[in-house]
């Protein structure tokens, strides 16, 4: 596995919460890629600034604002957006003086809907709206004689990155199918698709397929809410009318809620039943959508974001793999989570499915034994390796 002696290749991935980094390494005798042992994190709340009761404008008007060209900044968005560009340049000056190498090649991956030129967020749920992220951070590296060999090209989808990593990675589960879906649920959640032997980015097919945080479920949540540990939490957190900072100070994360619903948590067990129930709905949404195109069985976030089409190219495509990735698919293997989820998930999707008027006999049949077809992603840090291998990738294509 070569080291790129003459530039570092980074990769990081920007959540909610903190920001983590890795030295990415690359085979070029058959282009995979792996993480090395060289990893640093940042979490916001360490920089000075960090606004801990920091909310987020909602989202339908940063879409208004975003649809019709006049996004403004709130003052907190600015000073937490500084923090969130702080604590990146912290990671990769971590990661520089770890390896003794000032030349660095990055890719960043990070939640939200990215500016025209790719390089700023400007629709983000859980965070800052940051217009020019990647100006800022090449400043910042500036200031420190930390030389990039090639601007940041993009603030890359973390979604997206998932699928890269999946799909490069030695172990990457995209690797070895031609039509595979990925669901990662982290403190965000991340659609990833590989169809016809070929990724395919989401905001490439938005005309018939939409993101999981798009769409909502009936009692109004965004499908996130079930799709993602973060979700889960605060989920529970509002069922058991408990406050989502308490449970992080009790070290109460979904892993734990799946423990305490089984053993008979009532306010646990309310909340994995909703998660059951919108996520085999959603998993049945993407089986369907993919080899029927879009049957309606959710609204949107967004009430005007435009209907879907009921046509594509890839009608009639069945899916070889469902993934589940990142902590949702911890949580699904944890001993609690396969008796509290992965059993009633696999069963409610059956019953969708056999009962599915949008699939005939051939797919039925096909997808008649989930637990056959759903499988738990170990790739560790997929967007973090995905955003290194996008930057390679594109670098190389320049060159």
């Amino acid at each position: 596995m070569g080291k790129n002696n003459s530039f570092l290749l980074l990769g990081l991935d920007g959540g909610a919460t903190k920001v983590s980094g890795y030295q990415v390494l690359v085979n070029d005798s058959n282009l995979t890629f792996d993480l090395s042992n060289n990893h640093a994190e940042k979490s916001y709340s360490e920089i000075p600034g960090y606004l801990p009761d920091f909310k987020a404008v909602d989202i339908p008007t940063q879409l208004k604002q975003r649809d019709e060209h006049t996004i403004r900044l709130t003052e907190a968005e600015k000073q937490q957006g500084a923090v969130y560009v702080e604590a990146t340049a912290i990671v990769i000056e971590e990661l520089v003086r770890k390896a003794g190498n000032n030349s660095v090649l990055v890719g960043i991956g990070m939640p939200g809907l990215k500016t025209p030129d790719k390089r700023g967020i400007e629709v983000v749920a859980n965070g800052p709206r940051i217009l020019n992220y990647a100006s800022l951070l090449e400043k910042r590296l500036e200031l420190e004689k930390i030389h990039l060999i090639a601007p940041i090209h993009q603030i890359g989808s973390d979604a997206d990155y998932c699928g890269i990593g999946e799909n490069y990675a030695k172990e990457g589960l995209f690797r070895d199918v031609d039509n595979a879906y990925y669901l990662g649920g982290g403190t965000g959640v991340a659609d990833a698709l590989k169809l016809k032997g070929k990724l395919v980015f989401f905001d490439q097919i938005k005309p018939w397929m939409a993101k999981s945080w798009e769409m909502k479920a009936e009692d109004g949540r965004s499908l996130e809410r079930f799709a993602s540990a973060g979700g889960i939490q605060n989920l529970y957190a509002e069922i058991a009318g408990k406050d989502v900072a308490e449970l992080n100070r009790q070290k109460i994360y979904p892993l734990q809620i799946a423990a305490m619903a089984a053993e008979g948590d009532e306010s646990a067990r309310k909340t994995f039943d909703l998660v059951v129930k919108n996520l085999s709905l959603l998993l049945f949404e993407r089986i369907s959508t993919v080899y029927a195109g879009w049957q309606g069985l959710f609204s949107f976030v967004n009430p005007n974001r435009p209907a879907l089409s009921t046509k594509h190219d890839y009608l009639g495509t069945l899916l070889d793999r469902i993934i589940i990735g990142q902590r949702l698919g911890e949580l699904m293997d944890s001993e609690a989570g396969r008796a509290i989820l992965r059993k009633p998930l696999l069963e409610q999707l059956s019953r969708l499915i056999a009962s599915a008027e949008a699939l005939d006999t051939a797919a039925k049949r096909h997808y008649e034994n989930p637990e056959k077809i759903i499988v738990t992603s170990k790739l560790r840090a997929a967007p973090a390796l995905g955003a290194g291998i996008d930057a390679y990738l594109d670098y190389q294509s320049k060159k």
